[in-house]
């Protein structure tokens, strides 16, 4: 059986849920106040607006999380993805894209978009990889965003039904 299990955002989550994003993002860039209120307030940020959290266990331990921010009846952001470093290179990050596409679809998106900085190459690769196209990016939605990335629903959802039947990863999302 794959260690991997992806599992709905609960209130207990939520440190974790900091911890994560703010390693790679203090890592990597500065945090800007919307970081800090999403972090701190992931309920009324993301939950409250109609979003959702997903969070990537591996073997028991919370190694992974993203979230779905809704942005209108059509789009959602996949924002504030992270897997804790000693767990990268795992799979975590690919599954928990590929699970949040099937969330996304449950909630009734068309279309889920994120931003991203050519500085995370490695995330990029990812997210083109998963089936992720670039499409400009406008301004002032975050400081560091220089990349903007778009996906229909339809194939994401079809990409996300390939990649879990052949891992075999277990979701409790729609039990």
């Amino acid at each position: 059986m794959n260690p991997v299990r992806i599992i709905e955002y609960q209130p207990l989550h939520q440190s974790h849920f900091d911890r994560l994003n703010r390693e790679w993002i203090e890592e990597m860039f500065e945090m800007e106040p919307v970081d800090e209120w999403v972090l701190r307030n992931p309920e009324e940020a993301i939950l409250q607006k109609g979003g959702a959290i997903l969070m990537a266990e591996y073997n028991g331990f919370v190694a992974g999380t993203v979230a779905l921010k809704k942005v209108d009846d059509e789009t959602y952001e996949f924002t504030k993805m992270a897997v804790d470093p000693q767990f990268r290179r795992k799979g975590i990050a690919e599954a928990i894209s590929y699970a949040s596409f099937r969330k996304a679809g449950v909630l009734g998106a068309r279309r889920v978009i994120l931003y991203s900085n050519t500085r995370n190459a490695a995330a990029i690769r990812l997210y083109e990889k998963i089936g992720f196209q670039h499409v400009p990016v406008e301004s002032g939605v975050y400081r560091r965003a220089n990349v903007k990335m778009l996906i229909d629903i339809e194939k994401a959802v079809h990409n996300a039904a390939q990649y879990f039947l052949q891992t075999h990863i277990k979701q409790e999302l729609w039990k």
